[in-house]
């Protein structure tokens, strides 16, 4: 067959315009399907996405279990997955009635103390005048606070039907876990690819289970120090004030702001000495401080390396695909979104984006080539 002519070969300039063209396009129409379907299946989403994070927390349990002999016998894999799946079911439930519990606490308290709030807010702006004051004042009044308590407090009973949901993923998970490789293998075409993105997946595990292990420790360490604050000043709320910080500080960069915040405004309410809740603001933002600045890196070292600007996108990003839950997971997706293009070349640039000094590792942890 004759050699086509050069011009044929290559498109021309208008030809290739119109192909980056309608590559975009279609780009755009993915990615407007993709968000679509994330609003539209956020709970069945959300809980799928907290259940890989616990699989991926609890699988060494596994291995615990089988380890563990009775006798000259040792536990079956079936076993240890039942004895896992139980654990996780417990923690979850269990969870579950303590939040929904300090919700309610947090309800009906709040709903007491609406009147005092609305005051306190407008007397903090007292300061720039008697028209500002009343302006707060009167808008705080015109924001029904009794329905949209009340409709939160019904939203909390979804949680344990979410970790029922969770804990069926988790279970199943565990069964699949054991044709994992050999899927992976069918799914690649061969056994290098699968082997590298074994280790990829590997990678992405290690350091989000880390981070989670972290901020496990840290947000119970700060929740642990409001609540003996709270304590000592002889304050109401102060276990409702302790679980929303340890809840709050998964959020990164603002979630332990907004947990300061609220303490201080909780305290000051109840005291109605400004001198009081200074005090506590401050002993609350040296905590936060303390901790988020010298424990947090000390922990984490180089397990993430994330840019700043990057996690605030993702969070804004999350929160409004899947509210506060969303802004909880914004963090581990973006480790995985970044690990995973680090590798692939087409898409390296977003890894370039999203990390911090604009040099994504691509090193992978237990990856046998590393130094």
């Amino acid at each position: 067959m004759p050699n086509l002519p050069e011009k044929d070969q290559h498109p021309r300039p208008e030809i290739a315009d119109i192909r980056k063209a309608q590559t975009w396009f279609l780009g755009i129409i993915a990615f407007a399907v993709i968000l679509f379907l994330l609003v539209q299946a956020k709970f069945l989403l959300i809980s799928l996405a907290i259940a890989i994070m616990l699989f991926s927390l609890t699988s060494d349990a596994i291995n615990y279990f089988q380890r563990l002999r009775i006798g000259s016998a040792r536990v079956s894999i079936w076993i240890a997955s039942i004895l896992a799946v139980m654990l996780i079911a417990t923690i979850l439930i269990s969870a579950s009635l303590i939040i929904i519990a300090q919700a309610n606490t947090v309800v009906v308290t709040t709903l007491q103390y609406t009147g005092p709030v609305q005051q306190t807010v407008a007397d903090l702006v007292g300061w720039m005048g008697e028209d500002v004051e009343t302006a707060v004042l009167d808008w705080m009044q015109s924001i029904q606070f009794g329905p949209y308590l009340s409709s939160l407090a019904g939203q909390a009973g979804n949680i344990v039907s979410g970790a029922v949901l969770v804990t069926l993923f988790v279970g199943f998970m565990f069964l699949e876990r054991l044709w994992f490789s050999t899927k992976l293998v069918s799914l690649m075409g061969d056994e290098h690819s699968a082997r590298q993105a074994e280790r990829i997946i590997s990678s992405i595990i290690h350091r989000v289970n880390r981070y989670l292990v972290v901020k496990l420790v840290i947000s119970t360490v700060t929740g642990a120090l409001v609540y003996a604050v709270m304590t000592a000043f002889s304050l109401d709320l102060a276990m409702p004030m302790a679980v929303l910080t340890f809840v709050l500080n998964f959020i990164p960069n603002i979630g332990s702001i907004v947990a300061t915040v609220i303490v201080a405004l909780v305290s000051y309410v109840q005291t109605g000495d400004a001198f009081t809740g200074v005090i506590i603001l401050s002993i609350v933002t040296v905590i936060q401080f303390s901790v988020g600045q010298v424990l947090d890196p000390l922990l984490l070292g180089k397990t993430l390396r994330l840019s700043s600007f990057g996690i605030i996108a993702s969070l804004a990003f999350w929160a409004a695909v899947w509210g506060i839950v969303g802004m909880f997971l914004a963090v581990p997706i973006m480790v995985s979104i970044m690990i995973i293009c680090s590798h692939i070349p087409q898409v390296r640039p977003v890894a370039v984006l999203l990390s911090r000094e604009g040099l994504p590792d691509l090193e992978l942890d237990g990856d046998p080539d590393r130094d």
